[in-house]
């Protein structure tokens, strides 16, 4: 099966760190919706008819649209893709935008039943340092009232390793997510992106990243508080109660063929990856014109695809299945893949055994390779060395 990704591009103000194309010119909001509607439309073959297990709506911040525009892109979805019954539909949201209002609009008339909100901290002098626009307690009453709207999946983003923070600043902030009994939790240490605010801020001298060895332990600190507290660490910065992985983003990990509509949106339909004009204005005349020279293309060849299913499979509690891998790539890049391997295993960094979906749990007669839980941290070394 297939997932659909949807990328709204409005914000109201910029975060200093974000590196996702965004714009806070909201007049265009209309036009771009009339855009994504096209874009689906001239699109309905990508998928070549998979059903689509997901729809995620992404940004930005698709909490600024207007239900009723949301509603238009969706009836679209729905009848131009065989959506099927028990999708996953994810909406992300900025916690200031979930007045009761906006959330009787969305269980109305749209059939999202998943909400991501960007609570990023609980500290509201960390929540100012980024720009956020909302407050702390403002986070946790739009929990609450999704709550009351009757959203039973809800997932928070986190934030560590602010300039100066402590291990017990960023304990508080794992306690109060845990406390609110979210049934996800997606935590990130601060990046610094070229090209952010944050960046600037960096190369100025005006903030100073924090000592990776304390961005160590707020990391094995979050491994020990999740697990106490339920949580799954499915994936490297990824927390779930049992049942509640996000089945859209494990689609991205696993080879999930998946359309990407809308301005900066990628695509991958097994063979090559697909990407839109990362410009609104351009994004929208080319769509309203009928081009589909718009896109950006990349043809992958089986060096490409194998290496890059390392690097997100190894990013899983699953691992590489290995038995998949032989078969989709042949013996001899499996066993290459061993041979660079055989010393992390010998140091304790990877693991072999049956491989477990993340989905039900249930061991396979397949081999796996996987990360320890010593190795999580540093892992993008361990894994680059081992492509081939």
């Amino acid at each position: 099966m297939a997932s659909i990704y949807i990328h709204f591009p409005f914000c109201k103000s910029r975060c200093i760190y974000c590196d996702f194309f965004s714009t806070t010119f909201l007049d265009l909001r209309s036009s771009y919706v009339e855009a994504l509607k096209k874009e689906l439309e001239m699109q309905r073959g990508y998928l070549g008819g998979e059903p689509v297990k997901s729809i995620y709506l992404g940004g930005g911040t698709p909490s600024q649209m207007d239900v009723g525009m949301l509603s238009e892109v969706f009836r679209c979805v729905y009848d131009l893709f065989d959506v099927v019954s028990a999708a996953e539909v994810t909406m992300e949201c900025n916690p200031d935008d979930l007045n009761d209002r906006y959330l009787s609009s969305m269980r109305e008339l749209l059939p999202v039943n998943r909400v991501s909100i960007g609570v990023q901290s609980f500290d509201d002098a960390r929540l100012s340092f980024l720009h956020r626009r909302h407050t702390a307690s403002g986070a946790i009453e739009a929990l609450s009232r999704c709550r009351e709207h009757g959203y039973a999946n809800l997932s928070v983003d986190l934030i560590y390793g602010f300039p100066g923070q402590s291990l017990e600043e960023w304990e508080a902030d794992i306690d109060q997510a845990v406390g609110l009994d979210v049934e996800h939790l997606s935590a990130y240490a601060l990046m610094y992106e070229e090209g952010t605010a944050l960046y600037g801020m960096l190369s100025s001298g005006l903030v100073e990243e924090l000592d990776e060895e304390v961005s160590v332990s707020m990391y094995d600190l979050l491994l020990k508080k999740m697990a106490s507290s339920g949580y799954r660490h499915y994936e490297i910065s990824n927390f779930c109660k049992p049942g509640f992985h996000s089945r859209h983003n494990s689609g991205y990990w696993d080879g999930t063929h998946y359309l990407g509509i809308g301005a900066g949106a990628h695509s991958y339909n097994g063979s090559a990856r697909e990407w839109n004009e990362p410009y609104l204005d351009l994004y929208i005349s080319g769509i309203m014109n009928g081009k589909v020279g718009y896109r950006g293309r990349e043809e992958l060849d089986d060096r490409t695809r194998f290496n890059e299913q390392i690097m997100t499979s190894l990013r899983t509690s699953a691992g590489v299945n290995l038995t998949k891998l032989e078969h989709q790539f042949g013996i001899g890049l499996k066993d290459a893949l061993l041979a660079k391997a055989a010393r992390y295993i010998q140091g304790g960094q990877l693991e072999s055994g049956l491989y477990i979906p993340i989905d039900t749990l249930t061991p396979t007669s397949d081999k796996a390779l996987r990360l320890t839980a010593k190795a999580v941290f540093t892992s993008n070394g361990i894994i680059s060395d081992l492509f081939v």
